[in-house]
């Protein structure tokens, strides 16, 4: 996972895998699923859909462990939050994203490193879209 990465644009439940994922990993499905079950509900074939499907969008790795298919994220943490971070300065409290940045360092939920990946990646961004 590189401080390059640039935001990636993923819905609540992808984001909810690549959580349980970015917290251990590697994991298979039904380690995931057993942790999003209650959550969401899902059957186990729909938390493999989506872990596939995620796997195809270069959100994740797939590899085979003893016969058992293994997952690990290919984005950071920051990344991740990239885009839910831009979304959510922008759209819901109107202000902007060095505010929202501001939150997640005051309350400490990242690391240093994480919120100086996090920064980048957000600069580049805007950066590009000026």
């Amino acid at each position: 996972m590189s401080n390059k990465q640039k935001p990636v644009d993923l819905s609540r439940a992808e984001y909810d895998i690549l959580r349980v994922l970015w917290k251990r990993y590697p994991l298979s499905v039904r380690e995931v699923h057993e942790q999003l079950e209650k959550t969401y509900g899902w059957a186990y074939t729909t938390t493999k859909t989506m872990m596939d499907r995620m796997a195809n969008k270069n959100l994740l790795s797939r590899e085979s462990f003893h016969g058992v298919f293994v997952y690990k994220p290919l984005i950071s943490r920051p990344a991740g939050l990239a885009r839910m971070v831009a979304f959510f300065a922008d759209r819901v409290l109107e202000t902007d994203v060095d505010t929202v940045v501001s939150l997640f360092a005051s309350n400490k939920s990242l690391t240093p490193r994480e919120i100086d990946e996090l920064n980048q990646i957000l600069e580049a961004e805007f950066k590009e879209k000026d």
